[in-house]
């Protein structure tokens, strides 16, 4: 059973680490990183095909890396299949990223699968990539992606 703390636990760690305004958060769910990030003073817009949400900013579309870039920061809490397009997106607009992935998106197991995300973010010319492993239960760690300087 996922932590129920996950999303302010996230949160925090977001707003510790980035000083980002402007969050764009990808595969969002219901939007309760979004509400969490809200009321820590964020801007946030979620990415998500889901109907029903919280009352919270929200994009009901798949998002891709075509997406304008009107955001300081992507992250994602458990997107599934969206994990390698924030990456993807994070590298094409220069942003960093932080993203907790659950699963890969093509059946890889979790520890390989970490480590790919990581190689496709260094591949993709990020400066720093680290892992950083948030105080709760369930898929806990987090990939970080900062652009290197231009």
């Amino acid at each position: 059973m996922a932590d129920k703390r996950r999303f302010d636990l996230f949160a925090d760690f977001i707003v510790t680490r980035f000083p980002a305004p402007r969050v764009f958060d990808v595969a969002g769910g219901q939007g309760r990183l979004n509400e969490a990030l809200t009321r820590r003073g964020r801007e946030v817009t979620t990415f998500d095909l889901r109907h029903k949400h919280l009352p919270v900013r929200y994009a009901q579309r798949i998002f891709t890396v075509d997406e304008p870039c009107e955001a300081e920061l992507v992250v994602g809490m458990h997107p599934d299949g969206a994990t390698r397009v924030i990456i993807e997106y994070a590298a094409r607009h220069h942003l960093p990223f932080a993203v907790v992935p659950c699963c890969s998106d093509n059946g890889m197991p979790y520890n390989p699968w970490m480590r790919h995300l990581a190689e496709v973010a260094r591949g993709a010319g990020f400066g720093r990539v680290e892992e950083v492993t948030l105080s709760m239960d369930g898929r806990a760690r987090v990939l970080v992606g900062e652009p290197a300087a231009r």
